[in-house]
């Protein structure tokens, strides 16, 4: 594929200046760089055609090279790049170990000349009752986070002043160091890669431009959220550098203990304790769910441990779905502080249950016959 002409691909006049350049460049470079276009191979493929221009027009020779000659002229010169004495400061060769050692020597991920950064996301971990998770709540928190400085705006100057262009780099935000025939670009560390910087710092922050700050916000917690769920506040982190965007707040879920239920998913559990007497005979009781209190028909001849279930008395999950359903456990109660009188009935009511065989005990009925063939099997 034939390539584009260089003046074309940064939108310049033949006779651009190198400052005209340089601006059109980092234009380009800006709005096409990877890290700002994940994924997308045209924007890829543009900022490598915008550098590999930038390249050969501001380095004189290369430019005289490609005016006479047009791409022919300079692709010949890359070709000879390879042999001993072929590296150069301003080649393409420098400029690939430029970026490497830039990122190693300027402390990581920079932020491109702009010296623009995002600010840092929080995370906020909020406890919440069963109650507001199900019903929803507005709930004001407080968090430490980092603004941007109200005196200066966030540039870190004094008022009525302004920013001026670092010295060391002339606004570019990166030198080059020559070591040998390598060409060590990195982060200027005048003005950490902003291209310019303060003369006076502002008195409020120390010229950084962001100071720390408490700050009070109202969370809106949707219905039906649950233990681990996220809401995200969108721009509500620390605040960015040099202009950049703030940050997210992130509200993380976490439930308290609740006296009464237990949550899973979309439904409840509770223990529900109920006498001998409705146990055996069965009866209706009065039980309290979370849209009030409901009649449980509990059936004769109920054993302990045994769950009935209430349909729809459960929670509609945040993400939707259809509303879940409340389980009672049955914990029949063994009466305690007994009358002699009381006493003397229940043994003769329990007199009868032993006459009676073990038609009324079927569990221990399966018990006894268990423990019988458990003992053979030992004796064996």
């Amino acid at each position: 594929m034939s390539k584009r002409d260089f003046y074309e691909v940064l939108g310049v006049a033949r006779g651009a200046s190198a400052e005209d350049i340089k601006k059109a460049y980092r234009r380009l470079a800006m709005k096409y760089h990877p890290d700002r276009n994940a994924d997308d191979k045209d924007a890829e493929a543009r900022f490598k055609e915008a550098k590999e221009a930038y390249e050969v027009l501001t380095d004189a020779s290369k430019r005289a090279a490609y005016d006479q000659y047009g791409h022919a002229g300079v692709d010949a010169a890359a070709a000879g790049a390879g042999r001993p004495g072929g590296f150069g400061p301003g080649d393409a060769f420098g400029d690939i170990f430029g970026d490497v050692f830039g990122d190693i020597f300027g402390g990581g991920r920079r932020a491109g000349r702009s010296g623009v950064f995002r600010g840092a996301d929080l995370r906020y971990e909020l406890a919440l009752d069963l109650e507001q998770a199900v019903f929803g709540a507005t709930i004001n928190i407080t968090i430490p986070t980092v603004v941007a400085c109200e005196p200066c705006k966030g540039t870190g100057a004094a008022p009525g002043t302004k920013t001026v262009q670092c010295r060391r780099c002339n606004g570019a935000g990166q030198v080059r160091i020559s070591q040998g025939f390598f060409s060590i670009q990195q982060t200027c560390p005048g003005c950490q890669g902003a291209g310019q910087v303060v003369e006076k710092p502002c008195p409020s922050c120390q010229g950084r431009g962001r100071v720390q700050q408490s700050k009070t916000l109202a969370v809106k917690v949707p219905a039906g959220v649950d233990e681990g769920d996220r809401i995200r506040l969108t721009g509500e982190g620390e605040a960015g550098q040099n202009g950049g965007p703030p940050g997210d707040l992130y509200v993380e879920i976490r439930m308290r203990p609740h006296p009464l239920f237990e949550r899973r998913g979309a439904d409840l559990s509770c223990v529900v304790p109920v006498s001998f007497y409705v146990a055996a005979l069965g009866g209706s009781l009065d039980i309290p769910t979370l849209d009030g209190e409901v009649t449980l028909k509990v059936p004769p001849e109920t054993q302990p441990g045994k769950v009935l279930r209430l349909k729809g008395k459960g929670v509609k999950p945040v993400r939707g779905g259809g509303v879940g359903d409340l389980y009672c456990q049955i914990d029949v109660e063994v009466p305690v502080n007994l009358s002699a009188e009381q006493k003397r009935h229940l043994k003769a009511f329990n007199d009868s249950l032993v006459a009676g065989g073990d038609r009324h005990r079927p569990r221990s009925s399966s018990w006894k016959e268990g423990v019988r063939k458990f003992f053979e099997k030992l004796g064996s």
